[in-house]
């Protein structure tokens, strides 16, 4: 399993100078991917794709663009301008988002999630690997081409929960990035449906990236009372809310890897064995040593 860091706690403070310096110590530090959500006014593939000309072996992701604002050759662009920057190291995490956060944020209608998924990636896909599409859907049509600054797409990943979505992801894609997800989750829902579909369809095995929040330290019940305050909200989105009842678990507070150095190893090796093919931290810390502590357990997991 693949060890990287997940940047997207900067874009608190979203400086493109002190997140593109924190990749490249990522890479110095042997991680194997640096990923960042699209949350921020701040645009994730134009920053991956600046990391990409200041590092050399870091793969480079998002966690996740929502699609619902963003028309697929829009994306597509955005996509391939990163995937040129990094020299084909870019994977264009993709994902739905949320209904709170389409209809309440955006004030767009939640409308057929997985046609609009479906007529997503009918448009994407044939734009990132041939520069062409000839698509007229429901939810979205694009009839055109254009040249593209590299002829090497990079892959394309869903965050994918439930069961239509990682069918979805299994027959069309590389693969689902996870948040709010644990080991047993994993193991009993998202491994053997999208491992079945990419099977079905004659695909590699997808990839599995699972994030959480880590944190090695001696006092582990203030930092889990931390974590479970500040993303709170998250446990109240109905489909991490779907996965959360399946671990067991209430929020994040109880799903993140908080506690001794060698609590956070064993964490990250039931990821492994669960089926995970890779794991990125969102590192949390109270004080530097603590910060320094859980990448250095992250580093020992691998």
């Amino acid at each position: 399993m693949k060890i990287g860091i997940n940047g997207s706690d900067q874009l608190v403070n979203p400086d493109l100078g002190a997140i593109t310096a924190a990749a490249v110590q990522v890479e110095a530090d042997g991680f194997d991917s640096y990923w960042l959500a699209q949350t921020a006014l701040l645009d994730a593939q134009a920053m991956l794709g600046l990391i990409g000309t200041q590092t050399s072996s870091l793969t480079l992701g998002t966690a996740v663009v929502p699609t619902w604002p963003r028309h697929p050759h829009a994306m597509a662009a955005s996509a391939l301008t990163a995937q040129a920057a990094a020299g084909g190291r870019f994977v264009l995490g993709i994902g739905l988002s949320h209904r709170p956060i389409v209809e309440d944020r955006y004030k767009m209608a939640w409308h057929k999630p997985v046609r609009h998924m479906l007529d997503y990636l009918d448009i994407l896909q044939p734009l990132l690997e041939e520069g062409a599409s000839n698509h007229e859907g429901e939810i979205f049509s694009y009839v055109g081409e254009g040249t593209r600054p590299t002829n090497e797409p990079p892959k394309v990943m869903l965050a994918a929960l439930g069961d239509q979505m990682l069918r979805v992801a299994g027959k069309r894609t590389d693969g689902t990035i996870l948040w709010c997800v644990g080991p047993k989750t994993i193991e009993q829902q998202i491994k053997p449906i999208i491992d079945g579909a990419a099977d079905a369809a004659g695909r590699p095995t997808p990839s599995i990236v699972c994030s959480l929040p880590v944190w090695v330290t001696d006092d582990p019940q203030p930092a889990r009372d931390f974590v479970g305050a500040i993303l709170a909200n998250y446990a109240e989105l109905p489909s991490y809310r779907a996965m959360l009842d399946i671990e067991g678990v209430h929020g994040l507070a109880e799903l993140s890897l908080i506690g001794s150095h060698d609590e956070v190893v064993e964490g990250i090796a039931g990821i492994r064995a669960a089926g995970a093919t890779d794991f990125t931290a969102v590192v949390m810390g109270g004080n530097p040593d603590e910060i320094a502590a859980t990448r250095g357990a992250l580093l020992a997991a691998k």
